[in-house]
């Protein structure tokens, strides 16, 4: 006997989002976008963290279900991970030589961030060695533009997403259109002409925003034209998901990774982690399926309309 077709395409939408209730899937729910800076045994700043908190970190992401993605993939929507596992996106800022120093081989070096990513990846299978590594003039410390490129063709090679953190990491809040275009333009294009490729997503430098927000997002200087799909802060919440109304391109959240003390009590990684965990139904939890946004039905009035053609309500 001949199947209707399109019943047969509402018997599968139906055993979708029956799979998707099984698995209680959120994908309007709330990311968790942390924060990096250094990674060394005897940390200057409070922003700085050791190889041990960093790992214990990684492992308590790893027990909490979370798989990292990275930032390119969470602004454009492209957020494939297992049904019931929830997305983090781990960003580095100032590229520093402590987040990744190659040796004579070409293989990270041991305590290194993304030594340490890769080391947690192996142990816990499913869990992604992705991150975003924010960049500066500096360049993980490298002075010359074959070292440069080196460092930025292992990170692309491997996986790794590379973004904009201005050439001279300046507060961009009182700058020119002019100035704000020449510091996010120019990294771009050194980052273009060393990897081929173009950064995706910027964070601004203390978190600061130029007098026009949009200026951080597209503009022209020179050869360094950029247009970027997000603009990250310096913090302090959990991010909204791509998918919905209240997700800001021009200003997404980040949550400084620390523990909590201070203001940190409620305003950081440990703290943040903690709430998501203690209010599931606030978080992202995948479908499975990368091609749809699941969610229970009377999250809809939170749907952008962009992404309507793939919405899977149950």
């Amino acid at each position: 006997m001949k199947v209707d077709p399109a019943v047969q395409k509402q018997q599968a939408q139906a055993a979708k989002a029956a799979a998707a209730a099984k698995v209680k899937a959120n994908e309007l729910g709330q990311i968790p976008v942390l924060m990096y800076h250094r990674i060394i045994e005897k940390p200057g700043s409070q922003d700085d963290r050791t190889p041990a908190k960093f790992r214990a970190d990684l492992e308590r992401l790893a027990r909490d279900g979370y798989v990292p993605i990275t930032a390119a993939e969470y602004v454009t929507g492209k957020i494939d991970i297992p049904a019931g596992r929830h997305p983090v996106v781990l960003t580095f800022d100032d590229s520093s030589p402590s987040q990744l120093t190659l040796d004579e081989l070409g293989v990270p070096k041991a305590d290194t961030a993304v030594a340490i990513l890769r080391e947690m990846a192996a142990k816990h299978p499913g869990f992604r060695a992705v991150a975003t590594f924010y960049v500066t003039r500096d360049m993980f410390g490298k002075s010359t533009r074959e070292e440069q490129a080196q460092t930025l063709m292992w990170l692309k090679d491997n996986g790794f997403d590379i973004g904009n953190h201005t050439r001279d990491h300046v507060n961009l809040r009182e700058r020119s259109q002019k100035d704000v275009a020449d510091q996010i333009g120019s990294i771009q294009q050194q980052v273009k002409s060393l990897a081929a490729i173009s950064p995706v997503t910027l964070a601004l430098p203390y978190g600061n925003q130029p007098k026009v927000k949009e200026w951080a997002l597209r503009g022209k200087a020179g050869e360094g034209v950029y247009n970027h799909g997000g603009v990250f802060l310096a913090g302090y919440t959990p991010a909204p998901a791509p998918f919905t109304k209240t997700f800001d391109p021009l200003g997404i959240p980040r949550i400084r990774a620390m523990d909590k003390t201070g203001d940190c009590t409620q305003f950081c990684s440990t703290a943040w982690l903690d709430w998501l965990k203690s209010n599931p139904d606030m978080r992202y939890t995948s479908d499975g399926d990368g091609s749809t946004v699941a969610f229970p039905k009377f999250k809809a009035p939170f749907l952008r309309k962009g992404f309507a053609a793939g919405a899977l309500p149950y």
